[in-house]
């Protein structure tokens, strides 16, 4: 038994110098950053006698580039949210899950046994589910917070010290329910207005980054912060005297999964990782680690306390509406990765 953690802001160049073919008893994991307990992937290690490899990255777009890159054929299993589930699979991306092959499938909550991104659960598993939005240091400013123009028209005190998210789909998602325009707008001037609006709150943000979304907030280098729920629950534990908004406008939830990949070089262990998952004690490791919820039945006897007061989790009554981050057609797409070119210039 062995683990191997390597840490990439995207392991596109070892992906592409790899070979395809892995020994028997590995294990390969395509993971987001900070987002699984090391002893976690200890115990399953220990458990199946494999030897277990992971490398990391910081947003669903940069996982989707190294896997179009010439990263199929090395990764197992990767950990995409909602929507990116949807894209993998019409990439053709993904392998199927055939019935039968997960002992633990009745364990996936209600809930998220059948959702629209990946109906019936052909090829994912349930990870964890959150919210993403921004968090604002209290010692900086004290008005409300609760509106989306914290980000896109801030006041005075906090131009400047702002860092977004490097997401394309958080911060154009995010951007939509500011305008109130649809996600997938096909209209010219809602468009437009959309890029206009971007560019001019450009000149209030220090910094795009996503992997160090906590850090700069807890270091005080950032008073704004996009940011994910349970990242962000984080912060204010290291000591980051940092509030979680709920804006008016709405804010984005997410259900990120457990894909099995196309041409997966260990295809059986990455079924036994996934069912090793949908074991209650085993994700409510992650919960307890990550700060976020799981999809899976039985995991309260085995979760911290806390987690049920979170003030990151416990939106207020008055908080704004809730949207999953939406798949446009292709033509919609190139419009709005143009937008996110254009923003990054």
């Amino acid at each position: 038994m062995k683990l191997t953690l390597r840490t990439t802001a995207t392991a596109m160049a070892l992906a592409l110098g790899a070979t395809a073919a892995q020994a028997e008893g590995e294990l390969v994991i395509y993971h987001w950053f900070e987002y699984i307990p090391q002893e976690l992937l200890d115990k399953f290690a220990e458990e199946h006698d494999v030897e277990v490899t992971m490398d990391t990255y910081d947003s669903n777009e940069s996982l989707l580039a190294s896997l179009k890159a010439g990263a199929i054929g090395t990764y197992d299993v990767a950990v995409p949210g909602d929507y990116m589930v949807k894209i993998m699979a019409n990439e053709g991306l993904l392998d199927t899950i055939e019935e039968g092959e997960l002992e633990n499938k009745d364990n996936i909550e209600e809930d998220w046994a059948d959702p629209s991104f990946d109906p019936g659960r052909a090829h994912s598993i349930p990870y964890q589910w959150g919210s993403t939005s921004f968090m604002v240091n209290r010692d900086v400013y004290q008005g409300d917070i609760n509106t989306t123009d914290i980000l896109f028209n801030p006041p005075e005190e906090l131009s400047g010290k702002i860092n977004m998210l490097d997401s394309q789909g958080e911060v154009l998602a995010m951007a939509s329910l500011h305008m109130g325009i649809p996600q997938c707008s096909t209209d010219r001037e809602q468009l437009k207005a959309l890029n206009a609006m971007l560019q001019e709150a450009k000149q209030h943000w220090a910094s795009f980054n996503s992997d160090t979304a906590k850090e700069v907030l807890v270091s005080g280098d950032a008073a704004v912060g996009q940011i994910y729920d349970g990242f962000g629950a984080k912060a204010r534990e290291e000591g980051a005297n940092v509030e979680y908004a709920f804006p008016k406008e709405g804010y984005i939830v997410w259900m990120d999964n457990v894909v099995l990949l196309k041409d997966a070089p260990n295809r059986e262990n990455a079924l036994k990782f996934m069912d090793f998952l949908l074991e209650p004690e085993n994700i409510a490791a992650v919960t307890n680690y990550a700060r976020y919820s799981a999809g899976v039945d039985g995991v309260d006897p085995h979760l911290d306390s806390e987690l049920a007061t979170l003030p990151e989790s416990n939106p207020p009554e008055d908080a704004g509406k809730t949207v999953f981050i939406e798949v446009c057609d292709q033509e919609t797409q190139e419009v709005y990765d143009q937008i996110w070119t254009n923003l990054k210039k």
